[in-house]
């Protein structure tokens, strides 16, 4: 029993460190273009080598 009055608010504080986190992805656009490295992936073309 007394490991879980250790364990209950640590997991809180990394549930709201998480939560916090998110937040601060959020606010500062790491969600805003989800789809362009993925299409980034997919572009075969280096700025050097042109087909002649």
């Amino acid at each position: 029993m007394s490991g879980l009055t250790l364990l209950i608010p640590v997991a809180l504080l990394m549930g709201l460190c998480g939560l916090f986190f998110f937040f601060w992805a959020v606010r500062n656009d790491q969600f805003e273009d989800l789809d362009g490295a993925a299409q980034r992936v997919l572009i075969d073309e280096e700025e050097g080598d042109e087909a002649p």
